[in-house]
């Protein structure tokens, strides 16, 4: 899904499509993969809970991919994927307080991308569209950004200088 984002401004077009087209495949896979874990397995462990994040990149990345493969075209395929991209980040933010409880480790860097490719998605969305909400919107999720990036960098130096960020479990 990152391919497509610098090469079709480098001209590889083609190459752009096939990875976009791998990336739309993979990110099936990864999501069923993941709901079968959640549904019929045991739970995650406490540190690994903050990689379901993740699911708000694939469809995200998605829709910038497809905004630049034709042209910026808002079509109905581009509102599906940037709706689920909202979609999973609405579900993930009334998890937000449960994640809160638990314990920093690594893993809690995986908050960082996922956000801020809905931020770049819904700031595109918001000028495709035209409508001040999605603006407003894109300003609202770019704070949350920079808090949860902030927030990282302090709870990973604390974790750092009680030599608490790469414990074996």
């Amino acid at each position: 899904m990152v391919v497509p984002l610098s090469g079709v401004s480098f001209g590889y077009i083609e190459l752009s499509w096939f990875f976009f087209s791998l990336g739309l495949m993979f990110w099936v896979i990864l999501l069923t993969l993941v709901m079968n874990r959640l549904i019929f397995h045991t739970p995650m462990p406490d540190r690994l809970v903050p990689t379901l994040v993740i699911l708000i990149a694939p469809p995200a990345l998605a829709f910038q991919d497809w905004m630049l493969l034709t042209g910026d075209q808002l079509t109905p395929l581009a509102r599906m994927l940037y709706y689920s991209a909202l979609a999973f980040a609405v579900v993930v933010a009334i998890q937000a307080r449960a994640f809160t409880s638990l314990p920093f480790s690594l893993s809690w860097w995986a908050l960082s991308f996922p956000v801020a490719a809905l931020v770049v998605a819904t700031l595109s969305f918001a000028e495709a569209t035209g409508l001040a909400f999605f603006d407003g919107l894109g300003l609202l999720l770019l704070a949350v950004l920079l808090c949860i990036v902030s927030g990282l960098v302090v709870r990973a130096a604390l974790a750092l200088a009680r030599n608490e960020l790469c414990r074996a479990d």
